[in-house]
């Protein structure tokens, strides 16, 4: 193995993020999206389930220990997997009793246990006893992107290890420039999904409607909801469910 891409460096780029998502695409999302919707029942409830690893707990060693690697997965995950199926279920009472009054907070539950579900699965599914290194169109990717490989690892080991508080490293696509980005993530979310494509967009930033509606943001989503494309809505809603 290259020594620029050691089993040890690229293993300790992977250590280095705590153990506690703007919309971009990961390389590998569609796979990894795959294997969260295993964990789905249709029609079942919870509909959410802590999908196993691919490799035992102490298939890392010496990098990432047994221990903490099964207390990470059978606590901490599954105690994200566990908060997202509470808040569709609260999600639903609500509906259901046309009570929004609590709607803040189950959906910041939602998108907190959501994302940090998804991010979870996608880290379990990126690591390997194997290691290895980047090959094909994404070492080319990489190479075009950051000018080497070399270069790439010392700004993913820099970000990481300088995220403030708890959350992530990320090597993300983003789809616009077709570019990938290295970025630092805070907590799992802020505030939304990762993986999830958007499919409707409403600007909710002051400038988007204070000339016209002032302080009255309720009254300017109701006239957005008027104006819908929905077709373009249902060909993007195409385009990702098939």
């Amino acid at each position: 193995m290259n020594e620029k891409w050691s089993r040890r460096d690229v293993m300790k780029g992977l250590s280095a993020l705590p153990l506690a998502v703007p919309f971009l695409r990961w390389i590998d999302a569609p796979k990894a999206m795959a294997a969260v919707a295993e964990g789905q029942e249709a029609g079942g409830s919870p509909p959410y389930e802590l999908p196993p690893l691919p490799y035992p707990y102490d298939a890392l060693e010496p990098y990432i220990d047994q221990e903490t690697l099964k207390i990470h997965h059978t606590k901490h995950h599954a105690g994200y997997v566990k908060g997202l199926n509470a808040a569709l279920e609260k999600l639903e009472e609500a509906r259901k009793n046309d009570d929004y009054s609590t709607i803040k907070y189950w959906s910041r539950q939602l998108a907190f246990n959501g994302s940090g579900h998804v991010l979870h699965t996608l880290y379990w599914q990126n690591m390997s006893a194997d290691g290895g290194e980047p090959a094909g169109p994404l070492a080319e990717a990489i190479q075009r992107d950051f000018g080497s490989a070399d270069a790439f690892l010392k700004q993913f080991a820099a970000a990481t290890g300088a995220v403030e508080g708890s959350g992530w490293g990320a090597l993300a696509y983003e789809p616009m420039a077709g570019k990938l980005m290295v970025l630092q993530v805070e907590k799992h979310q802020d505030l939304t999904v990762w993986g999830a494509t958007p499919l409707l967009i409403c600007d909710v930033w002051e400038h988007a409607y204070y000339l016209k509606y002032q302080n009255r943001r309720k009254d300017y989503i109701d006239g957005f909801l008027k104006i819908v494309n929905w077709n373009v809505v249902s060909e993007r809603f195409k385009a990702v469910a098939g």
